[in-house]
């Protein structure tokens, strides 16, 4: 009889869930404390108007070196003590990058009314994802590829409405990244829970960039479509 090696994933053994729980556990905290600094970087934007002069290519400029430059200084210290202050220093620089447009539908009668319902919306979409990826029995990872082109396709089509300027355009890219970015969620949530991603600040990072991009896509849309003038 010959000898048969047997492996053993230890994602799926008691300390592998372990080891799941605490990873999910510690970047909801994380998630949590993340808002802190983007509501502090957008109230700053808002009350200074700092970034006010940030528009059209010179915006799309600054945020993209910014956004880059900060996810790449994360990757790097992830595992290190540094990680935790470069996320968070990230965070306050994207709520820096979203005062403008909060600004902006500030500007309306109901924007107070606009600004709460998109952030009660995103809530709304992330417990919902939330919860799905804990009761989802089926393999996602195959969705990280699709959703991946359609994360390009819209960004090129940012890139191309922020010289065009078309009112319909923003309006499609918003839809667009409501579906993607909620869609991502889920399958974030549910590689942390299968444990295809093990370190909570790279998990914090990806469910956050979603939540921002829901939250965006969801005032940028409301807007448009319920934005009252004086």
């Amino acid at each position: 009889m010959s000898d048969q090696i047997q492996t053993i994933d230890y994602r799926y053994t008691d300390a592998g869930a372990v080891d799941r729980n605490r990873v999910l556990r510690n970047t909801y905290w994380l998630l949590a404390l993340s808002l802190v600094p983007t509501v502090l970087g957008a109230w700053l934007g808002v009350a200074t108007g700092i970034t006010r002069a940030l528009s059209g290519g010179l915006g799309l400029v600054v945020f993209l070196v910014g956004a880059f430059g900060f996810i790449y200084a994360i990757e790097k210290t992830k595992n290190s003590a540094a990680g935790v202050p470069v996320l968070l220093g990230f965070t306050f620089f994207m709520g820096l990058m979203l005062s403008r447009m909060i600004a902006m539908v500030l500007g309306f009668k109901n924007g107070t009314e606009l600004v709460m319902t998109a952030f009660g919306g995103t809530a709304g979409v992330f417990f919902l994802m939330a919860s799905l990826a804990t009761v989802i029995k089926r393999d996602l990872s195959g969705m990280g590829k699709w959703l991946f082109v359609g994360a390009i396709v819209m960004m090129v089509g940012g890139i191309i409405n922020v010289f065009v300027g078309s009112s319909v355009g923003m309006m499609v890219l918003s839809m667009m990244g409501i579906g993607i970015f909620s869609a991502y969620m889920l399958y974030d949530i549910k590689q942390i829970i299968d444990g295809g991603e093990d370190n909570y600040i790279s998990a914090t990072l990806s469910l956050y960039l979603d939540i921002v991009n829901v939250f965006q896509s969801l005032l940028a849309l409301l807007g448009i479509m319920g934005g009252e003038r004086d």
